[in-house]
């Protein structure tokens, strides 16, 4: 074998050596970026308690929350059907929205409901700091209404990413999305029978069901709970706030810990 032939192979080794040591450094890469992205989904979240979807519960409870408001006709109409059926609801208010109605948000607080910030102009944006500027807009809005600051939160369109995360639970926040087969999609008005069945289909204990009370025509969101509110009352439910929820779920985890 001659030594030009002996280089060409050495250098084929030496190349064939190269492929496979950066097919391995992207290999073991790309699996540190999926292992880092699968520990940050939602049961890395829900074991940090930075963000809730739901609870798990023998109780038999639902939240009812509610976006994008208050409004002056369709928050006043939800607010008339949970008083008639002793429930209590949690609103994740817009803050621009809550200086033109100060009125219907001191109604929420007088009668018993949780108020929640949900930034102060509803934008869409992956800016870390508008959001957090906007959710300090929003909490000085609500403050100036009922004397209180809220402590939760629901990212516009449910959207969030680690940096959000980080940034809004170091603000005090706690992250509220909802049930993922709990989104009425009411904002897109598809029909109140659509509605109806999206909540009643499939109802677990615990679960935190997405309703709209602004951002647009919210009639069928109002006659749903028309037909909602007492079927689930008539089977044993309680309607609770996000806080008691979280009450339940601190104290299922407290007794399994004593036991």
């Amino acid at each position: 074998m001659t030594r030009k032939r002996i280089k060409r192979i050495a250098f084929i080794l030496f190349l064939v050596l190269l492929f496979l040591f950066a097919a391995f450094y992207v290999f073991h890469s790309l699996g540190a970026t999926n292992a880092k992205s699968l520990e940050k989904g939602r049961q890395y979240y829900e074991e940090t308690g930075h963000i809730i979807w739901d609870i798990k519960t023998d109780e038999k409870v639902v939240a009812l929350t509610f976006d994008d408001g208050p409004h002056p006709k369709y928050t006043e109409q939800i607010l008339d059907l949970l008083e008639q059926y002793e429930a209590k609801g949690t609103f994740f208010i817009v803050g621009q929205h809550a200086e033109k109605t100060p009125e219907v948000v001191l109604r929420m607080s007088e009668e018993g409901h949780e108020i929640a910030n949900h930034t102060y102009t509803h934008p869409n944006s992956k800016s870390v700091s508008r959001i957090v500027e906007e959710i300090n807009q929003t909490s000085d809005v609500i403050f100036s209404i009922t004397g209180e600051k809220p402590y939760l939160f629901r990212p516009v369109e449910g959207y969030y990413t680690e940096d959000i995360v980080n940034e809004v639970v170091k603000s005090g926040y706690k992250i509220v999305m909802w049930s993922w087969h709990q989104d009425t999609e009411d904002w897109k008005e598809p029909g109140v029978n659509k509605i109806v069945n999206t909540v009643l289909k499939g109802l677990k204990n615990g679960d935190v069901i997405l309703f709209h009370d602004g951002g647009g025509n919210r009639e069928q969101t109002v006659k749903s709970l028309e037909k909602i509110l007492p079927e689930l009352k008539e089977d044993g439910y309680k309607f609770i706030t996000i806080s008691q929820m979280l009450h339940i779920q601190n104290e299922a985890k407290h007794h399994i810990v004593e036991e």
